[in-house]
């Protein structure tokens, strides 16, 4: 692959930006891994420790493999992701990129319930572990730059039934909300790509009949592309880029420019009235803990 050592892939001293892609080892992360090494850029693949041999697969592939690194990485432990950084910074100087990709699907319905051997539910332990590696794995990135969280459709639309899965891509939708005033004071662009349908290993259980019924879907090409150019565009903080059937799509400012069809004009300008509240006050105020 040709190296690309103009525009937006490299520093102004000319060095190359360093791009960490969580579960870089597989689908649309591998796919974003490849993407952004075309590009000249340092990649950095975290991934699990079960995700190896694949990273190394990776590795191996590319023409100049010192512009690689693999660091396994469990995204919802602290001290792992301490070390992706640590790592990172001692060989490539910087991290100016951040993909928070890594997550997955339960694999049983959450009201599923099961019993143990007093009649009682057993705690849904998978579904718990499905919103700690989609949320709070997404909230344990960090960067100066710019950094990219993958949500899904399913954080804006979410009929599937995929009760853990939704919620926790609901709760990334609500970080980069959440996280844009603290993010332009550091100077960290935070935005959302969100694919619709994307075959990978979590869409097997349906792919075959989803094509079969000749339906529009994204390839991780199309997401990667997406992934890489949002990330890259100085101009785009807090926006959300919808991937759907090859189609991309802005909907955060389509959204915010629908509030007052959408609420209607008296709520709208409560809700306005309220934010520019907080906005003087510089902030929620938070409570203090209880004892």
């Amino acid at each position: 692959m040709a190296d690309n050592n103009s525009g937006p892939f490299h520093l102004p001293n000319g060095n190359p930006k360093t791009v960490i892609v969580t579960g870089g080892a597989g689908g649309i992360g591998a796919e974003t891994i490849r993407s952004y090494y075309s590009h000249g850029c340092n990649v950095v693949i975290a991934d699990l420790p079960l995700a190896k041999d694949a990273a190394n697969k990776i590795m191996s592939s590319l023409a100049d493999p010192k512009r690689a690194l693999y660091h396994p990485t469990n995204i919802v432990d602290w001290e792992d992701m301490k070390g992706l950084f640590r790592e990172t910074k001692a060989k490539f100087g910087q991290v100016d990129i951040v993909i928070a990709n890594a997550g997955l699907m339960e694999s049983k319905g959450f009201f599923d319930f099961d019993e143990d051997e007093h009649g009682e539910l057993k705690e849904p332990s998978e579904a718990w572990r499905v919103v700690d590696v989609n949320l709070k794995g997404s909230m344990n990135n960090g960067a100066r730059g710019s950094v990219v969280l993958i949500a899904s459709t399913s954080g804006y639309f979410g009929g599937t039934g995929v009760v853990s899965y939704i919620s926790s891509k609901h709760g990334v939708v609500g970080l980069a909300r959440a996280s844009q005033n603290v993010a332009n004071k550091l100077g960290v662009r935070v935005n959302v790509v969100a694919p619709f349908f994307t075959p990978t290993y979590i869409t097997t259980g349906y792919s075959e009949k989803w094509k079969e019924r000749g339906l529009p879907a994204n390839t991780v090409e199309d997401v990667a592309n997406a992934i890489v150019s949002t990330s890259t565009d100085p101009e785009r903080k807090g926006h959300s880029m919808m991937v759907a059937g090859s189609l991309l799509k802005e909907v955060e400012t389509a959204r915010t420019a629908l509030t007052k069809e959408w609420l209607g004009e008296e709520i709208a300008d409560v809700m306005a009235k309220g934010g520019k509240f907080f906005e003087d006050m510089g902030g929620y105020t938070l409570p203090k803990a209880r004892s």
